[in-house]
């Protein structure tokens, strides 16, 4: 019988830029936090900017994550992982691109409607939308319609993300939505909705912009919206 090598351990400082961006998409897409951190500061040590290290290694790799979640290759738990991961990156560079003034990629207020207190698939769309270049300011659960109004009007997003996980709470994003229109603030807001009871007749029934079945389809259509949004601006 023969006996199996152990595998070569990976020097990432011996990796050259090329190989080191793609080594970063594979413990991203592992879940290793440790390898993302040493992977950021060799990138940055080489001289590249905080926003090459954002887009090229971080986003693009959530974005294979993203593509694996939404195929059901890859689990919350694992996508978890991955956004930790993630995370751990964007320690080291969110005061870098501060410094810099570098723009993300947009800006977006999310959080559980009143009466739900259910928040792991919020949390995960929060993580996959950093994870995609977005601002993200997160109200938590429980959220009535006074605090999404305040956090607009103080965070100015480009979009508005409501999530609900019970079938007694979801008329609650029509009441946030309807108000928003009373107050002649719904066009300046694109809004999103999500949640395990709810489909894309609901979300189209209660005027929302678009459903998102999961983190990695929020993600993409946030994006989208916004891309599309500032093209017709011009």
């Amino acid at each position: 019988m023969t006996e199996e090598l152990p595998e070569e351990e990976i020097i990432l400082a011996d990796l050259s830029d090329e190989d080191l961006v793609v080594q970063m998409h594979d413990d991203l897409y592992d879940g290793l936090g440790e390898e993302i951190v040493e992977g950021t500061t060799i990138l940055l040590e080489r001289g590249w900017s905080p926003s090459a290290v954002l887009n090229d290694a971080l986003v693009e790799g959530m974005r294979i994550v993203g593509i694996d979640f939404r195929d059901g290759i890859l689990f919350v738990p694992e996508v978890l992982l991955s956004a930790n991961a993630m995370k751990a990156g964007m320690e080291i560079l969110r005061p870098l691109l501060a410094e810099t003034g570098a723009e993300p990629v947009g800006k977006i207020v999310i959080g559980t409607v009143k009466g739900d207190i259910h928040d792991i698939g919020k949390n995960l769309v929060g993580m996959m939308l950093e994870g995609a270049g977005f601002e993200v300011i997160d109200l938590g659960i429980n959220t009535d319609v006074e605090e999404f109004l305040g956090a607009l009007d103080e965070h100015k997003p480009d979009l508005l993300g409501m999530s609900a996980l019970l079938t007694t709470t979801m008329p609650y994003m029509k009441v946030v939505i309807d108000t928003l229109i009373e107050k002649s603030l719904r066009e300046e807001y694109m809004v999103i909705v999500g949640g395990a009871p709810l489909n894309e007749e609901f979300g189209e029934a209660i005027g929302a912009d678009a459903y998102c079945r999961d983190a990695a389809v929020a993600a993409e259509t946030a994006k989208r919206l916004v891309t599309e949004r500032r093209a017709a601006e011009v």
